[in-house]
């Protein structure tokens, strides 16, 4: 099996949990009436699997486009000439045996 399929997978039941669970509904009933030569079960699999497909790529389209450019936020100050914070040193004393 492909590795990147189970990472898609996971991504997209965790995104759409709902709309995931009917495509997955949807292609085992249509694959059970496929094989059953039940061709009411296999239509019905095939309709909720469409509509649930249409559902998401109808969501997809009523997302707002993404910003340009992210706005970038500096939380450290930038190199000044007194540091604000104090500098460590290290003690070069011998540990106690």
């Amino acid at each position: 099996m492909n590795i990147i399929s189970p990472r898609f997978l996971k991504s997209f039941y965790r995104k759409e949990p709902l709309v995931s669970i009917l495509i997955t509904m949807g292609a085992v009933d249509a694959l059970i009436g496929g094989l059953d030569d039940s061709w009411s079960l296999f239509f019905f699999g095939l309709g909720t699997a469409g509509v649930s497909l249409a559902y998401k790529w109808w969501r997809v389209q009523q997302r707002p486009p993404l910003p340009e450019e992210p706005v970038v936020q500096y939380y450290l100050p930038s190199n000044s000439s007194s540091p604000s914070l104090p500098m460590l040193s290290v003690s070069k004393k011998k540990p106690p045996l």
